[in-house]
């Protein structure tokens, strides 16, 4: 709790003291009381005050936040409803009278005082007030700020209600068509020099319990020291790896996680397994990546869920390093028949060596970041889409901050 005079106390307090001073300058007792009398109203209303403090563990207020929805995407409106209650008469006493004040994360209030409703009933007071999630991640809301004066405006205390509150925000996100007959098609493969995958390719997962020993990837298995089984998906629904190249430029950062997911999204919609790859190892598991599988409850969420921590790289040396973790990834754990949607910016030699060998065995589509107001950028981007495609990519160049569907009918575009 914070306890401080207000303006009118600290002027009463000083008027009183110049009171006293000044009668014991002209012997006045008069004044001297006046003057002690103006001293003891402070003093007193700061013991009320801190007695009714609204924070102290003296039978505490109770306080319930709920915010809708949460997790959200960004851009979007959040509500929020704080509930403040007290079930004995002096929690009440403690209630009235009280002035509240939410706390926010700048993402979340733009840097502005929250505009909140307050409605009160006995023993109950009920905040609510609603903030735009701007940005993706993970932003604190709370605790809420109680604010109580004395009945003569002299002393103010200040103190926190309640716990922090976390707003998870997702990126935004477009709806992306996804047709199959151009993504899988049986032309596509051949002309992309990929292997066709029979039947049994599918991409690897954790044995369960009750699954047919049929279904074991031994070999696998041995080099992991763990059972690992295939999935029983089927081949037209081929795992599908989004590569994800993230710019070490701020403004270009979140359009690129926006358009990685966007596909993502879309693939998981379709049915395929989905996994996105930024080539951070924290991320990874024994076996590489999961996989999410439209089969199992929350798929949508989970994979949102994985893209709120992703973080810029430092500089250019580390988005390369990350982007070849990636595809040497892809290889160790045998990606052999996955489709590959990559969400790249402009590629260094190391780069482009290691996505030449994931074509190899893949099927490899690529979105290239090309940024007309570098030069130098947009020349590098124009190079790494005649390497990929060299390579057995199909890849195009796109604009950051160009509307996201553009960009995947553009890449789409290019098989025909």
């Amino acid at each position: 709790m914070l306890l401080r005079p207000t303006l009118r106390g600290w002027a009463l307090g000083a008027t009183g003291l110049a009171l006293i001073l000044l009668g014991i300058g002209m012997g006045s007792r008069d004044l001297v009381r006046l003057g002690a009398v103006a001293l003891v109203v402070v003093g007193a209303s700061a013991g009320v005050v801190a007695w009714l403090d609204a924070g102290g563990s003296r039978r505490p207020l109770t306080v319930h936040r709920l915010v809708l929805p949460n997790p959200v995407h960004a851009g979007e409106r959040v509500g929020v409803e704080v509930r403040i209650t007290s079930s004995d008469p002096s929690g009440r006493a403690r209630l009235a009278g009280l002035k509240f004040a939410e706390q926010a994360a700048t993402e979340l209030s733009a840097g502005r005082p929250l505009r909140a409703r307050v409605q009160r009933s006995s023993g109950v007071v009920l905040v609510s007030y609603g903030v735009d999630a701007a940005r993706r991640g993970r932003w604190p809301l709370g605790p809420l700020v109680v604010t109580r004066t004395d009945l003569f405006g002299t002393v103010a205390s200040t103190s926190t209600l309640g716990e922090q509150a976390e707003v998870t925000v997702w990126p935004t996100v477009v709806p992306l068509p996804t047709p199959s007959d151009v993504l899988i098609g049986e032309p596509d493969r051949v002309a992309l020099g990929a292997r066709s995958p029979s039947t049994d390719d599918a991409s690897l997962r954790d044995y369960h319990e009750g699954d047919d020993l049929r279904r074991v990837h031994w070999r696998s298995s041995a080099r992991r020291g763990e059972l690992l089984v295939r999935s029983d998906e089927r081949a037209g629904m081929r795992p599908v790896s989004v590569l994800l190249d993230l710019p070490s430029r701020g403004p270009h950062v979140e359009w690129t996680i926006s358009l990685a997911t966007s596909i993502a999204l879309a693939m998981l919609e379709a049915g395929h397994p989905v996994r996105m790859l930024d080539g951070v190892s924290e991320h990874s598991t024994v076996t590489g990546v999961p996989f999410v599988h439209t089969r199992h409850d929350g798929a949508r969420a989970a994979l949102l869920d994985r893209t709120v921590d992703l973080e810029a790289p430092r500089g250019t040396t580390e988005a390369q390093a990350r982007l070849v973790r990636a595809a040497h990834l892809l290889e160790s754990t045998e990606a052999g028949g996955e489709i590959v949607l990559g969400v790249l910016g402009p590629l260094g030699a190391g780069a482009r060596s290691a996505l030449a060998h994931v074509a190899d065995t893949a099927q490899g589509w690529a979105i290239v970041r090309s940024d007309p107001q570098h030069a130098h950028d947009h020349r590098e981007a124009e190079f790494t889409v005649a390497a990929l495609r060299r390579a057995g990519w199909r890849a195009c160049e796109a604009s950051p901050g160009e509307p996201l569907l553009d960009c995947w009918l553009r890449l789409l575009g290019s098989a025909r």
